[in-house]
């Protein structure tokens, strides 16, 4: 990882993957500048899917939660670059599709609340991306290499 590489949790939820929107988010999260490093497509269980959303387990909708997370497959990834965490919460939109800026993801993709097409670790949340990124990936799993257009991508970069 370079000296100005961050990286972050993301998953497309299941109404994503049914919906086909798996390409679409991840060339969005490219063509941004972003550097993909590990991507899982995966069945979430019920005690990672617990894990996962525990800060709302005593929360009304918390089986709500787990029940939709762990209806269908989701496509778990983890992407590098700069402020990575913040520029994907930005790409992303708000919660509510509806309030969501159009050009964001869920501005452009997303009608529904509790179907929002994507989850992305919050930038205020300190240290929820090694948090997430160990509960879905091991190490191994993600792949350090040399992306070739980085020196066009930050200003500090060699070429």
């Amino acid at each position: 990882m370079s000296h100005h590489d961050e990286r972050t949790f993301v998953m497309v939820k299941p109404d994503g993957v049914q919906r086909g929107l798996i390409g679409e988010v991840v060339s969005r999260l490219e063509d941004r500048g972003l550097k993909l490093v590990g991507a899982k497509f995966m069945q979430i269980d019920r005690d990672l899917a617990e894990e996962h959303y525990g800060e709302h387990e005593d929360k009304p909708f918390f089986d709500d939660l787990v029940e939709f997370i762990t209806a269908a497959p989701v496509f778990a990834m983890v992407w590098e670059g700069a402020d990575a965490t913040r520029q994907v919460r930005r790409m992303m939109g708000t919660t509510d599709p509806a309030e969501a800026q159009p050009g964001t993801i869920r501005g452009d993709l997303g009608l529904d609340l509790g179907q929002n097409v994507i989850h992305g670790s919050d930038h205020e949340d300190e240290g929820a991306n090694e948090r997430e990124i160990a509960l879905f990936f091991d190490d191994e799993e993600l792949v350090d290499w040399e992306q070739s257009a980085e020196g066009w991508l930050y200003e500090d970069a060699d070429f």
